[in-house]
């Protein structure tokens, strides 16, 4: 006898892999058990009717999230980072292996950061682990231990405890990683070529901006494609903010080299010519550049050279985003956006005729398949019941002291964006900031 349904959803607009459309979805256990056409009479123990302006997506995966505990807890942690990613819909969130302390380079900090997300996860989380010099002889073991992949850094980390990576580092480490078919992300800017940039001190943007070229990234991206070509490995290039890279990543693609590329929605949404002299909380590096340049990287996520959008949420502290000097020589760089997100990039998407389907798409199956989760990203049966009401046509103005996210310091603050999330559910589960129930997951969990 079939056991019953623990939850039915049911509304006019539900994303499938059909596309939006009138459906029942059946939960229970925490998994889609069965999918049917609206009217079908499904019956379950607790039942969602959504409104109609409201629609059902999947839950977002964010796979580049700083998180910052333990260690710098007062620039971030997991109890606020995972309740703003609820709060925007995010339901899984991949942590990034700095700034936390120590950095996740070893079997043994993974088990520290392990420890620390205890009581504090509202939603799922993975790890990546991190690749820096001296630390070869722990990848696999931090592979075998579960963590996503491997992020490195081609130049200053920002931090002094997670050291970057010369390209022959580089290469060495994907010689290895290519023998279990593991990820290495990177963060793709050349110090040299910044090295020969102008000093970025002052209040300028445009100053600061010349000190954080293109072809910084250009170069970098052009040196992991090749290492990625002789090597096998798969690479993943991180917050890609220069349209000139696109044609030769469009290249490497068409010549099989297994690289994939993200973009964030401060590279899509913000301009450099937009951005105010002093407000360093628009600083983040590589930096967001001209009006031209994002029109070229819309093109590219259209087009398919970019894979994904992620938020590459990076707070800190007040005090170090210079807020009084407006320093952007010395400033924090990072943006934080893990709870706008959804609603940053539909504001921008839906004025250049771009479905909300495919926005899901870019920030939930893709990541969710870069990540190699699959039971997210999607509604469909056996997948995971993290589902997220939202209403795309209704707004709200951004407003600091209503973000979730330790430190309330955003680019955003003040506009209007479009598409509210109205509720969030983690494994059919209404999420109660109350009681903490994400899990730990690691890769290849099916």
């Amino acid at each position: 006898m079939t056991q019953p349904l623990d939850l039915v959803v049911r509304g006019e607009r539900v994303l499938t892999s059909a596309g939006f459309g009138p459906r029942e979805i059946g939960v229970r256990d925490g998994k889609i058990a069965s999918l049917a056409p609206l009217g079908a009479g499904l019956a379950g123990e607790r039942s969602i009717d959504l409104a109609p302006d409201e629609v059902l997506l999947p839950g977002l995966v964010d796979s580049h999230v700083h998180v910052n505990e333990p260690g710098r807890t007062e620039w971030e942690g997991f109890d606020s980072a995972t309740r703003a990613a609820a709060r925007g819909g995010v339901t899984t969130i991949i942590d990034m292996p700095l700034n936390s302390i120590p950095p996740t380079t070893s079997v043994a900090a993974l088990r520290e950061k392990v420890a620390a997300t205890e009581g504090k996860r509202h939603v799922d989380v993975g790890f990546w682990g991190g690749a820096v010099p001296g630390n070869l002889g722990e990848l696999r073991t931090l592979h075998d231990a579960g963590v996503m992949g491997f992020k490195s850094f081609l130049l200053h980390s920002g931090v002094e405890e997670f050291g970057h990576l010369e390209v022959e580092d580089l290469e060495e480490d994907l010689r290895e990683l290519v023998g279990y078919d593991a990820l290495m992300v990177v963060h793709a800017e050349d110090s040299r070529a910044i090295d020969h940039a102008p000093h970025p001190a002052g209040d300028r943007y445009e100053t600061f901006l010349r000190s954080r070229p293109r072809g910084a990234e250009n170069v970098a991206i052009a040196a992991v494609i090749e290492r990625a070509r002789w090597t096998g490995a798969r690479v993943h290039v991180l917050h890609l903010s220069s349209s000139d890279a696109l044609p030769m990543i469009a290249s490497a693609k068409r010549d099989g080299v297994r690289i994939t590329v993200e973009t964030c929605p401060h590279y899509l949404t913000l301009t450099a010519e937009e951005v105010p002299d002093g407000a360093t909380a628009f600083k983040c590096c590589p930096p967001i550049r001209e009006a031209g340049n994002r029109e070229l990287l819309w093109q590219g996520l259209i087009e398919g050279t970019i894979d994904c959008v992620v938020s590459d949420h990076s707070p800190s502290t007040a005090e170090l985003k210079n807020l009084e000097t407006g320093d952007f020589g010395t400033a924090w760089g990072g943006v934080a956006s893990l709870q706008l997100g959804l609603s940053i990039v539909w504001t921008e998407a839906r004025t250049r005729g771009i479905g909300l389907a495919q926005v899901v798409e870019w920030m939930s199956s893709r990541p969710a398949a870069l990540v190699g989760l699959r039971n997210k990203g999607a509604i469909a049966v056996g997948h995971d019941a993290d589902l997220v009401v939202f209403a795309p046509d209704d707004a709200f103005v951004v407003r600091p002291e209503a973000l979730a996210h330790r430190n309330p310091v955003t680019p955003y603050a003040g506009a209007t964006l479009s598409g509210v999330v109205r509720r969030t559910l983690l494994a059919g589960a209404d999420i109660d900031e109350g009681v903490p129930a994400g899990r730990l997951i690691w890769r290849g969990e099916s």
